[in-house]
Formats: C-alpha cells, sequence, structure tokens
C-alpha cells in the first residue's frame, strides 16, 4: 500500500509524513524527490524540472513496487505531483503492478503558503541558491492550487492548514480503513 501526500510546495506534506511516522512505524518513508536529484546529476533536465523526465517517473514506479516487494511495508510518499498526465503516468503504473494507492491533498491558501515557502530554509549557506528556491516554489503555487480541481475523484483532500494531529489522525482512519473518496 502506498499512501501519497500531496500538495503544493509549503503545504506541509514531509511535516505530515514526518508527523504520522510514530504512529505508523511500519511505513517506509519514501522520497521520490531523491530520485529527481540522482538523475539531475547524471543527465541534463531542459526544463529544470525532473518530473518532466519520462526515467523519472518510470523509476518512482519501479522503486515503489521494489520496495514494497522486498520490504513488505507501506509507504509513505511526500511528493508535489500536480501534472495531470503524470500523475495518471505514475498512479497507473503503480495500481496496474498491484499497489494500493492512497492519494492525499494538502489544501492551502495561496497566502499560507507563501508564508511557509518564506519561513523555509533550504541553503543557509548560499543566499542567492535560498532565494531561487523560494522563487521556483512560489512560481508554482498557482498550478498547485489549481490543481486540485483536476485530481481524480478518489483523491482525499484535507485542510492543510489545520493541526497536524488532525490531519495524521484522518490519514491514519483513511489508511487502516480504506476509506478514501471525498471531496
Amino acid at each position: 500500500m502506498i499512501a501519497w501526500v500531496n500538495g503544493a510546495f509549503g503545504s506541509g506534506k514531509t511535516t505530515l509524513a514526518n508527523a504520522l511516522r510514530p504512529h505508523w512505524p511500519e511505513a517506509l518513508m519514501y522520497d521520490p524527490e531523491q530520485v529527481g536529484y540522482l538523475l539531475r546529476e547524471i543527465v541534463p533536465v531542459p526544463t529544470g524540472d525532473f518530473q518532466d523526465l519520462p526515467l523519472w517517473r518510470r523509476q518512482v514506479v519501479d522503486l515503489a513496487v521494489g520496495l514494497v516487494a522486498e520490504y513488505r511495508r507501506p509507504l509513505l510518499v511526500p511528493m508535489t505531483l500536480v501534472d495531470p498526465g503524470y500523475h495518471a503516468e505514475i498512479f497507473d503504473g503503480l495500481r496496474d503492478r498491484g499497489l494500493d494507492v492512497h492519494h492525499f491533498f494538502l489544501k492551502v491558501s495561496p497566502q499560507v503558503l507563501t508564508e511557509r515557502i518564506d519561513s523555509r530554509v533550504h541553503a543557509p549557506d548560499d543566499p542567492e541558491q535560498e532565494a531561487e528556491i523560494r522563487s521556483w516554489c512560489k512560481g508554482k503555487i498557482a498550478q498547485c492550487v489549481a490543481a486540485a480541481d483536476s485530481l481524480p475523484g478518489d483523491t482525499v483532500f484535507l485542510d492543510g492548514e489545520l493541526p497536524i494531529g488532525e490531519l495524521v489522525d484522518q490519514v491514519l482512519a483513511r489508511v487502516r480503513t480504506g476509506n478514501d473518496g471525498d471531496r
């Protein structure tokens, strides 16, 4: 089983995934972004977004399937994935290979996303890189917010501005009962 926590940059995906870990210790944390970082070291990424690489999308599926098969444990995946074609390619690929996918999307207002992005530090020793990262994340806010309207019907929308404990309870209730589909 996979619990994919989706949402805009700054929506709280990683925070929620980290908060879930003590309550769901059998789940492995799988961050497809690491696959993108690896590929970016090997091949050029003309668009600047490794999600645009077909190999990234295939490797995300293959590694997820391999992790579940090898370790027989569920996966917890915090990753922004809003391109409808890429979403379908990855999620259909996972399901076609026999995995049960629970898809959660954290809805957060653009104002709060901007505040959260501005409060994070990714490159403390490199102000120029820090500014680039923040700018890139902020530049994706509109696309990520708009994506909520095009996500599949089985997506579970969560209010990403709720206290983290409430979000943990909501996700655990879904993955433990298999109850999905509330918009």
